[in-house]
């Protein structure tokens, strides 16, 4: 297979209005048709590589991979919304250049891109089946048809499948009835989640135990009590009866002591 893309060596790719690149045109015409040709740009590429990484304890091989795609890195801005790219050798997972990633797909059956997409059906399947418990195991074959029938439907409609939607589509596949969300539950990090629940019982009892209060509680509940005796002096002296001026007035009588 090295040897059928050995002379493409560079190709013109342009940004199409649905925001993915096209390859408008290759070095090597003759086997590589660019009607419907995609190719994959360096921020799709990057995000495949966090797509696949779940996938490494279910047989994903990494080397397949990097067989299914040519590497290219950008030569020049032609403007007009066209680049030209030239091909390179760097690693797909391990280059820290934006790569673009064509995919082999000169034998469309039996090549390494096709490779790869059976490869990432399996693995998916088998995740799938490891996280969730169907009412019948998950197979190759209903995802593959399910697939098949939305590619399709593009087809039909006259729109090119994009290789990062084909990818991503293996990847982000989850049966009728689930949600990609449930795929890892997130585990919460906040103190007391953990901690079993209490009935409406226990829950009053643990309410009034003065053991648990926090400081600021029993703060709280020292100015409340200092608050409520001054009320109550406050009250005392409202309810004592107010003294009589005319008593006050009158002359105070002698006592009587012994002669």
């Amino acid at each position: 297979m090295a040897k059928a893309t050995s002379t493409l060596d560079w190709c013109v790719v342009r940004l199409g209005e649905d925001h993915n690149w096209w390859v408008n045109e290759t070095s090597d015409p003759v086997r590589w048709d660019v009607d419907g040709l995609s190719i994959i740009d360096p921020r799709q590429r990057d995000h495949l590589i966090e797509l696949v990484d779940p996938l490494r304890d279910y047989g994903f091989d990494q080397d397949l991979m990097e067989r299914a795609f040519i590497s290219f890195r950008i030569e020049k801005d032609l403007g007009g919304g066209k680049v030209r790219l030239k091909r390179t050798k760097d690693s797909l997972f391990e280059s820290e250049d934006k790569l673009f990633l064509l995919p082999d797909i000169l034998d469309e059956e039996n090549g390494p891109y096709a490779d790869l997409l059976d490869l990432l059906t399996r693995c998916r399947v088998k995740m799938l089946n490891d996280l969730f418990e169907f009412e019948s195991k998950l197979t190759v074959d209903e995802v593959e048809d399910e697939l098949r029938e939305d590619q399709n439907s593009h087809f039909i409609e006259g729109k090119a499948v994009h290789s990062f939607e084909e990818i991503t589509a293996i990847l982000d596949f989850m049966p009728a009835g689930y949600e990609s969300d449930d795929e890892k539950p997130a585990k919460s990090t906040e103190e007391g989640d953990d901690l079993p629940e209490l009935d409406e019982a226990e829950e009053e009892k643990l309410k009034n135990d003065e053991s648990l209060k926090w400081d600021d509680d029993e703060k709280d509940d020292d100015e409340d009590g200092e608050k409520k005796d001054k009320d109550a002096e406050d009250s005392d002296d409202d309810e004592k009866p107010a003294k009589n001026e005319d008593e006050d007035e009158k002359p105070r009588a002698r006592s009587r002591g012994k002669r």
